[in-house]
């Protein structure tokens, strides 16, 4: 059998079954699970379907949408707003701080732009200009705009990002799935993210209580790699518990 109609009958039991295991994959087409890993592989940065820990899901048409800031400022403000307070406490003059593109994060950025001697590191064209003409020391990274979210992405921003370090990391998602971990739309985004965690002391996810149990396209990093939650209170019971379980410290506005 051929690369292209293996891959093709991998999709096609992974939407019939809602899910796929290496293992029974590589027995069912006899080859090796190194194969069936890159066939996988290749499905999920195609977009096709969804890699998970040993296997594969199917792509939630949700999961596909990489909604405008625009889209994005009309959910959720009075949460946002109080995540974005709760956030601006923890930082302290003298601070490095990143901040990655999207509307939560961009209502931290109104929240601190008054403490002293801070320092912002952002791949948002949007926060820095929220910044501009305060006392706020902006550090931008180069790389591509993407339209929908007005941030920057691709080999420049991560290799900007890879020259840094910062005390706080506030990282806005689309996805918080306990075993899987975090995810947004975009490939590149998720790249650029998983720099900023690389490079910042203390990880903060800034979500709302929508976003626990979703999954989006592209993985950024595990639930493992998280120090802190800022989230509302319409979180789940079983999603709190879960958090603390994984020695997720959380902050409930």
């Amino acid at each position: 059998m051929l690369a292209e109609e293996r891959r093709r009958k991998i999709l096609e039991l992974t939407q019939r079954d809602g899910r796929v295991v290496v293992k029974d994959l590589a027995r069912r087409f006899s080859t090796s699970l190194i194969t069936i890993r890159k066939d996988l592989e290749s499905l999920h940065q195609m977009g096709r379907l969804q890699r998970a820990h040993g296997g594969a899901l199917p792509i939630d048409a949700t999961a596909l949408h990489d909604p405008t800031l625009h889209e994005k400022e009309q959910l959720h403000r009075r949460e946002k707003l109080k995540i974005a307070a709760a956030a601006a406490r923890l930082v302290r003059p003298g601070h490095v701080v990143i901040l990655d593109s999207g509307t939560t994060t961009t209502a931290i950025a109104r929240a601190i732009k008054h403490i002293r001697d801070l320092t912002v590191i952002t791949n948002a064209v949007n926060i820095a200009a929220e910044l501009a003409g305060t006392d706020v020391e902006v550090i931008l990274t180069g790389g591509v705009l993407r339209r929908n979210s007005f941030s920057l992405v691709g080999p420049l921003t991560e290799d900007s990002l890879r020259h840094v370090t910062a005390d706080l990391l506030f990282l806005a998602v689309d996805g918080f799935d306990l075993e899987y971990g975090l995810t947004t739309p975009n490939l590149l985004e998720a790249r650029a993210n998983r720099v900023m965690m690389e490079n910042a002391k203390t990880a903060i996810i800034v979500c709302d209580s929508s976003k626990f149990g979703r999954r989006s396209l592209s993985f950024i990093a595990p639930t493992s790699a998280v120090h802190h939650t800022i989230t509302d209170s319409k979180i789940s019971a079983r999603h709190l518990r879960g958090l603390r379980a994984a020695r997720v410290k959380v902050v409930v506005v």
